[in-house]
């Protein structure tokens, strides 16, 4: 009989105490991107925002798609490829829209593009992007031997692709490839 009453004391004390394997020493990971997506589709449905839940399913039903055809599980990196290619299918419907006088259609656009963006990485600035070019221009200098040229702006931009990946407009990169092969 004591020994149960001291086992339950025991078992008293130790409740008071904070149990070390609820609070872990290593950082926790994060969701991915397919996890976050999937809660907030649960969060949209729970709030009944059937505009916000629409995009997602979009985007959920895009990446499923990739992963079907190509008998692979994306990473979050091909999620964000799949974003930036829905985002680019937006913009170019919204153009599209604006020019026939659409606007309702337009707007649709507009919003769903606005949650597309809500899962996109945080863009580089201009000069970061161009700070970037510049090495890769430097870095595809090393493997020719020579200074780029224009005729070699496919293997810079193919570097530049597989550097700023999700980071940055691809257009504005671009851009800065070819005004780096202009001057160099």
């Amino acid at each position: 009989m004591a020994a149960a009453a001291a086992s339950a004391t025991h078992r008293k004390g130790a409740s008071k105490r904070p149990c070390s394997f609820l609070t872990p020493s290593f950082p926790l990971p994060t969701m991915s991107l397919k996890e976050r997506l999937t809660e907030d589709m649960k969060a949209a449905m729970r709030a009944k925002e059937t505009a916000r839940l629409s995009a997602i399913r979009l985007i959920n039903a895009a990446i499923k798609q990739r992963e079907v055809d190509e008998r692979i599980t994306l990473d979050d990196a091909a999620v964000v490829g799949v974003i930036e290619k829905m985002l680019k299918q937006r913009r170019d419907s919204i153009e599209a829209f604006d020019k026939a006088g659409r606007t309702d259609l337009a707007d649709a656009e507009r919003a769903e593009a606005a949650v597309l963006n809500s899962y996109m990485p945080e863009r580089l600035g201009a000069d970061a992007v161009a700070a970037a070019v510049k090495a890769v221009v430097a870095q595809v200098s090393a493997d020719l031997g020579r200074a780029p040229a224009a005729a070699d702006m496919g293997k810079v931009m193919a570097a530049a692709k597989a550097a700023l990946a999700g980071k940055a407009d691809m257009a504005q990169v671009s851009a800065a490839v070819k005004a780096a092969l202009a001057q160099g």
